[in-house]
């Protein structure tokens, strides 16, 4: 049994902030932010946008590629550290917008690895026979928990979504998943909540996020190299034999650097990050449909997804790509010109 990408879908706000926006607003200058980050500029939701707006859009769009009707979903996983509220889940809010009547719904929390641990989750679901095609979306509005006086955040991150549909079928597909975690790392990236204990020197801190810069670029790199490794091994291949690396879109530094250590050329490593900045949960499917949208993508090709965050988070999984459409879109399609014949 495999756990195939069949559809793919994205979503970015209208507003585009530039770094000559941010020079007007904290210390820091175009040329800084770009020799030390790659980013050039990121998106801001509107305020009438969330979560599971954008996640909505992002979801549509994965359904459509995929050739089916958002009723076709038996579950809805949306990673999110930026949720609409504690309650309910904004899975539930994206099921209830596309119309995706029969699914089930569920948040999950790994903010920059959830992605890729959303997609496992949703791999084991369709290997374990319980449901048969999955919609997994990662979405962000990360510029609502930054303090826009911290040049060491706020230039870093911004707010879109990404989504793939998964479905049953024979072989390829999303497997060789490799999650860690060790939260002795917590400090070094985090946003306190006002759930949190003890409250008061919380509410004088702010939610905003909080990180160890130097020590989280230390870390990425040392993670996205083990995990990589143990992916393709899990896999059965070497990591010569991958043909894209899908990494989350933090830091241009942080990904060169992974990618020599891996022994992995430019031209086979994906960035978009100059575009939209760090969008959390939302890089790695936002530059998987971009990479589509290119017709970058070849049946038979082998992408390695493989991302890390706050917890401290880190993970990989192989897709082996085998293009889009749905088998159930294909049986429609051979009943509908029977009817017609």
């Amino acid at each position: 049994m495999a756990a195939r990408i069949i559809g793919v879908g994205k979503y970015l706000p209208e507003r585009i902030m530039t770094n000559q926006e941010l020079e007007g607003m904290v210390d820091t200058s175009d040329q800084w932010i770009v020799e030390r980050t790659g980013i050039r500029e990121r998106r801001i939701a509107a305020d009438d946008e969330g979560c599971a707006s954008l996640g909505a859009e992002a979801a549509r769009m994965a359904v459509r590629t995929a050739g089916l009707l958002p009723a076709d979903i038996d579950l809805v996983i949306c990673a999110t550290c930026t949720p609409d509220g504690f309650m309910p889940a904004s899975a539930s809010l994206i099921q209830h917008a596309i119309g995706a009547t029969r699914a089930a719904a569920f948040d999950i929390n790994a903010v920059c690895t959830g992605f890729v641990v959303a997609l496992a989750t949703a791999t084991q679901f369709i290997n374990a026979g319980v449901y048969e095609r999955v919609l997994v979306v990662g979405s962000e509005v990360v510029s609502r928990i930054l303090n826009w006086q911290d040049r060491g955040t706020c230039i870093l991150f911004g707010d879109g979504a990404g989504a793939v549909v998964l479905e049953r079928g024979e072989s390829g597909g999303a497997g060789s998943f490799v999650l860690k975690s060790d939260g002795a790392g917590a400090g070094l990236l985090y946003a306190p909540g006002p759930a949190a204990a003890p409250v008061s020197p919380l509410e004088a801190e702010g939610y905003f996020v909080n990180m160890d810069g130097r020590e989280v670029f230390k870390f990425a790199v040392r993670a996205m190299d083990e995990v990589v490794r143990q992916s393709a091994s899990l896999a059965g291949i070497s990591v010569s034999d991958i043909d894209y690396v899908i990494p989350h879109q933090a830091n241009q530094r942080i990904i060169v650097a992974a990618a020599k250590s891996l022994g992995v050329p430019e031209e086979r490593l994906v960035s978009n990050l100059s575009r939209y900045g760090n969008t959390s949960s939302a890089t790695i499917p936002i530059a998987l449909c971009e990479t589509w949208e290119e017709g970058r993508l070849h049946e038979g090709d082998n992408l390695m997804l493989v991302a890390f965050g706050a917890g401290l988070t880190w993970g990989a999984g192989l897709v082996q790509w085998s293009g889009l459409g749905s088998k159930l879109r294909r049986r429609r399609e051979v009943a509908a010109s029977f009817l017609l014949s």
